[in-house]
């Protein structure tokens, strides 16, 4: 199957497309950074810096992904429409949680401390979890197996449920219920859209090995879902 949860599976190093999308979420984590440290007067410059660093953390954890990890095709409509996304939620919470549209600024608080915690563990089970792939695909007997060890033991799509954790974190950050609506609209996609594609390319191409694997692992949340 070529394209399945809305995105091409075949392998292609789509390097023109990967150092653009590259270049253009740079440029939008430079535009955080400067709406934080100082080309904007925000009524909580503090909460602003912070959700600046949080966009060049995903940036970094961006480039990873592009460059060392992601091995099939990158479309040309996917570095648009999912730059325009990351513009609107980066860029978004910076003027949120800055108070760029008014409202009292608040000291950053433990519950605050939670929410970096959050951001910081998501951001770990995503990338730590595809390493660990990553390095067990370059062992010589695991060519044409499923992976089913490390994090992804603990749920199918650890990565997946990584990003929800690090964007609840995130938007936490922003003091905004507004914010609320990225992370949502990110593991509705998740659970009802990509997970469900991905699963039947994963059953195409491993077969009773990943019907094996999913029968005894949770899908989503480790051992709940």
């Amino acid at each position: 199957m070529a394209q399945t949860g809305g995105v091409s599976r075949e392998h292609d190093p789509s390097l023109r497309q990967k150092w653009a999308f590259a270049a253009l979420h740079g440029s939008i984590v430079a535009c955080c950074a400067w709406v934080a440290f100082g080309g904007l007067s925000l009524g909580d410059p503090i909460r602003a810096k912070v959700l600046a660093l949080c966009a060049a953390l995903y940036f970094l954890r961006h480039l990873i992904t592009l460059f060392v990890l992601l091995k099939r095709n990158v479309a040309w409509s996917e570095v648009l429409g999912l730059s325009g996304f990351i513009a609107v939620f980066e860029i978004g919470f910076v003027l949120l949680g800055g108070k760029a549209f008014g409202g009292e600024p608040s000291a950053l608080s433990a519950l605050d401390l939670g929410a970096v915690a959050l951001v910081l563990t998501g951001s770990w089970l995503n990338t730590w979890s595809e390493l660990q792939r990553w390095f067990w695909k370059k062992l010589p007997g695991s060519k044409g197996r499923a992976y089913t060890l490390g994090l992804f033991g603990h749920s199918m799509h650890i990565n997946y449920f990584g990003d929800s954790v690090l964007f609840f974190g995130w938007a936490l950050l922003t003091h905004s219920v507004l914010a609320f609506a990225i992370p949502l609209l990110m593991t509705v996609g998740f659970v009802f859209y990509h997970i469900p594609g991905l699963d039947t390319y994963l059953v195409q191409r491993y077969g009773a090995e990943f019907k094996s694997y999913s029968e005894r692992t949770a899908k989503f949340v480790p051992y709940l879902y």
